[in-house]
């Protein structure tokens, strides 16, 4: 099990924990208070905090189909549970056809605050995010590149920038479509993710070229990340048989001499430097 699934389960475990304190504090307030007191006290808006907490979960993990299910589900309990909650204060008084009424109506409500709250913090991860491969967008990289760089300046170590181009990537479009494309572009970000660090930024630049931030890394140590990329590159392509390769460009910087921009030129021309040569020694041998 991956720490990203333990987490996700984590979190619908305390979200759980959270509703059922949520539903005894609102029982314990109706039931033991003074009849008095009781009336002025409400807890209705702490219903709302799971639903807020899971349309987030769902939003972060949108490539799940079973998220936006969850999102209903906990929607669908919570209004169960606070109706529930109120027949038992005043049972056996309660009329069945209320606590159907309210069950409905806030069923209703929390689906559409979830589904609401899913769709805005869709939009806001995915203006940071490639919605095909999930990796940061070029806006993303361009952020943390800025940040890279003051930190560097500050702590005075360098930082290094791969740019990743897929060579003959229109010919597989060409000859086997854009589905196989799209695969292509997937491996090929499973490839980097798997070769990078926690700290290191992965995105998608655009088409099929992806650029590699890293952190407090110098020139040998990307010589090794280069050559450890284009071996898990050439196996992947290999076995399923597609006739592509890819070039890497790198640059290494300390501190913020260069724009943002410039650095990302740098490596994008020292890439193209690459596959010209590529080129050159196809064609002599």
């Amino acid at each position: 099990m991956t720490r990203d699934t333990i987490t996700y389960y984590g979190s619908v475990f305390l979200i759980t924990i959270e509703v059922c304190f949520i539903v005894f504090a609102d029982y314990a307030f109706g039931r033991y208070l003074p009849l008095e007191m009781a009336r002025y006290f409400s807890l209705d808006v702490f219903f709302c905090l799971p639903i807020i907490q899971t349309a987030h979960l769902a939003a972060i993990r949108s490539t799940r189909r079973s998220d936006p299910k969850i999102a209903t589900f906990i929607a669908v309990s919570l209004a169960l549970l606070w109706s529930a909650t109120e027949v038992s204060i005043s049972w056996p008084d309660f009329p069945m056809i209320a606590f159907i009424w309210n069950t409905f109506t806030r069923s209703v409500i929390f689906t559409v605050i979830g589904r609401i709250l899913i769709k805005l913090w869709r939009e806001r991860e995915y203006s940071r995010r490639d919605e095909l491969t999930g990796l940061a967008n070029r806006r993303e990289l361009m952020e943390r590149l800025a940040t890279e760089q003051g930190r560097s300046k500050r702590s005075g170590k360098p930082y290094s920038l791969l740019f990743i181009d897929i060579d003959n990537f229109k010919a597989v479009n060409d000859l086997h479509g854009h589905h196989v494309g799209d695969e292509v572009l997937t491996a090929m970000s499973e490839i980097l993710i798997l070769s990078s660090r926690k700290v290191d930024v992965v995105a998608r630049f655009g088409g099929d070229e992806f650029v590699l931030l890293l952190p407090e890394t110098d020139e040998p140590s990307c010589d090794i990340l280069m050559e450890r990329i284009e071996s898990a590159a050439m196996r992947t392509f290999e076995v399923r048989s597609w006739p592509i390769s890819i070039s890497i460009g790198r640059t290494t910087h300390i501190g913020a001499k260069e724009d943002v921009a410039v650095v990302i030129e740098q490596a994008d021309r020292n890439m193209y430097e690459v596959k010209r040569i590529k080129k050159q020694l196809l064609q002599l041998a």
